[in-house]
């Protein structure tokens, strides 16, 4: 997350769910998680495919979408 999440995540950059924001993120999970999952891995709107860290495994990423959901409550 630190590496290659937080400079939009933190901020809701590009219109980044915002890590924290209840609201935001369940707006999301409205649509499904293996949904978010996929959005994640395979990039959305101005996301690009796992936030640009190419060198993530998908496990890696939907670890990170499971982070920022849980601190998201």
């Amino acid at each position: 997350y630190a590496s290659n999440c937080q400079a939009c995540h933190n901020y809701g950059a590009a219109g980044a769910p915002k890590t924290g924001d209840v609201a935001s993120w369940v707006d999301r999970r409205t649509t499904g998680i293996e949904t978010v999952y996929a959005n994640a891995i395979n990039g959305i709107g101005g996301m690009p495919a796992k936030g640009t860290c190419m060198d993530c495994s998908d496990d890696e990423i939907i670890a990170t979408i499971d982070y920022m959901i849980e601190n998201s409550q």
